[in-house]
């Protein structure tokens, strides 16, 4: 067989990892098969349904009294009422809506930066891969929790610059994961078959490398997305965060004064935090051993 007759069979044949992983029977069933995969996916979706039908599930609203204050749970109120007579539930469900949102947007500013610099610095290599490694390690020592609480200082809260902040010192995780697995892909066979065809560099990255590179760097924004939750709630409980926008952390931080009284005010918005972190922790779990051929086996 021709040398180009079988670069194009191996360029064509080869299982491209990381789309198989995504989109056939085997990796899905791979995710499933996991105890932590099945919850995650269980939990993550249900806070995606909630998030997305905040506004039927409690249409009042969460600055709305709709009762007595400082109300024990009951089947009208199932997570009570607060000190203004407004309903726990309302708010949880509301102040999920918040945290996933900020995730999501955080995961994806974040991701983006992260794959850029990491795909980059390995496909490039040499001068660049060294200065952008070495830029990476200087976002990476910032601390994230104690620069968001100086930017809320000096600039006020508000989520537009939280995703902000948070999103361009959440990627140098994501970049050294990309780097290493762009590193560990541009020597293997269909590159190099489809270097032979005549394909450009941006197009052999962009085509062949990356969507290969995707599995672990997906692991690793779920955890991301965890960790986001956890700084935004501790932003709100320490009264940095947008008082224009309930969240969990804003409902936890108003609890703090009522803990011996009404103590229903701060277990629900604590739980929701714990399940939203432990879902995607989970979730991460599952897709690790799902994406990753080599978990697999």
């Amino acid at each position: 067989m021709p040398d180009s007759t079988r670069a194009f069979v191996i360029s064509n044949e080869l299982p491209t990892l990381g789309l198989r992983a995504l989109e056939s029977r085997s990796g899905l069933w791979r995710i499933l098969r996991t105890g932590a995969g099945r919850v995650g996916i269980a939990i993550t979706g249900g806070l995606l349904a909630v998030a997305l039908l905040a506004g039927r599930i409690a249409p009042a609203g969460p600055f709305t009294s709709v009762g007595l204050p400082l109300t024990a749970p009951t089947l009208a109120h199932p997570m009570g009422t607060d000190d203004l007579g407004r309903d726990v539930l309302s708010g949880v469900v509301h102040g999920t809506r918040t945290s996933i949102l900020l995730a999501i947007l955080v995961s994806l500013l974040s991701g983006a930066l992260g794959i850029a610099v990491g795909s980059t610095a390995a496909w490039q290599g040499r001068r660049v891969d060294d200065a952008l490694m070495r830029f990476t390690e200087f976002v990476q020592i910032v601390p994230r929790f104690f620069l968001a609480v100086i930017v809320v200082a000096v600039f006020g809260p508000g989520l537009d610059r939280l995703v902000l902040l948070l999103g361009l010192t959440s990627w140098p995780w994501i970049a050294r994961v990309a780097r290493a697995e762009v590193l560990s892909l541009k020597q293997q066979e269909f590159v190099e078959a489809a270097r032979s065809l005549g394909a450009g560099q941006a197009r052999v990255l962009l085509r062949e490398v990356l969507p290969n590179a995707l599995p672990p760097v997906v692991v690793v924004l779920s955890l991301t997305a965890a960790s986001v939750i956890l700084i935004e709630a501790g932003l709100s409980f320490l009264g940095l965060g947008d008082p224009d926008v309930v969240s969990l952390g804003y409902l936890a931080n108003n609890a703090q004064r009522f803990l011996r009284v009404a103590w229903w005010m701060a277990a629900f918005p604590g739980a929701a935090i714990a399940l939203a972190v432990l879902g995607l922790n989970l979730l991460g779990d599952g897709l690790n051993e799902g994406l990753n051929p080599r978990a697999g086996r």
